[in-house]
């Protein structure tokens, strides 16, 4: 069953942010867009890669006014480790990144690979109404483009019919 045009489910959890560790929830999130990433496990190769990604790119996200948050089942102790090897991450992570140790998160969003206890790809992206816009669950082996997520969001911020491709500025389809 698709969760496209529902309700975002309300949740709450662990994240670390800078370096800390904050409880966050939906409704820090209320009346603005935000978009929900999860990635299998800390101490991988491809998960770095979408993660760099995303906080490259916060800037232009914030600039939409989409916040973006992180997701895995490690825990925040975890986190806070790796995201210290600076030879995996130049530059400090500041969006937050929950540690769905006990899968609530992972469960209400439907991304849990139960056979192994973690999160597959996936991202949401929740509008200023909490209704669920895009929802995109990638096998493990594929690392999602964070570009396209942000291309995601100015197509569906721009109200108009946007055709594959389609980039901020460039006419509708109709």
């Amino acid at each position: 069953m698709s969760m496209i045009g529902k309700k975002a489910p309300e949740w709450k959890g662990a994240a670390y942010v800078n370096g800390e560790e904050k409880i966050i929830s939906s409704h820090d999130y209320e009346g603005k867009w935000y978009v929900l990433y999860w990635y299998p496990l800390d101490f991988t190769f491809v998960c770095p890669t979408e993660i760099r990604g995303f906080e490259a790119l916060l800037e232009e996200f914030e600039d939409e006014g989409v916040s973006i948050i992180g997701a895995s089942t490690d825990s925040w102790h975890s986190h806070k480790c790796w995201f210290a090897d600076r030879e995996t991450f130049e530059q400090e992570i500041t969006h937050p990144v929950i540690a769905d140790t006990n899968h609530k998160l992972s469960k209400k969003f439907k991304v849990l690979k139960k056979d192994s206890g973690i999160a597959y790809r996936a991202t949401v992206i929740v509008d200023d109404q909490g209704i669920i816009r895009s929802y995109s669950v990638n096998d493990l082996s594929l690392g999602r483009s964070p570009k396209e997520t942000l291309r995601a969001i100015h197509a569906l911020k721009s109200g108009g019919l946007c055709g594959a491709d389609w980039k901020k500025g460039d006419d509708f389809a109709i």
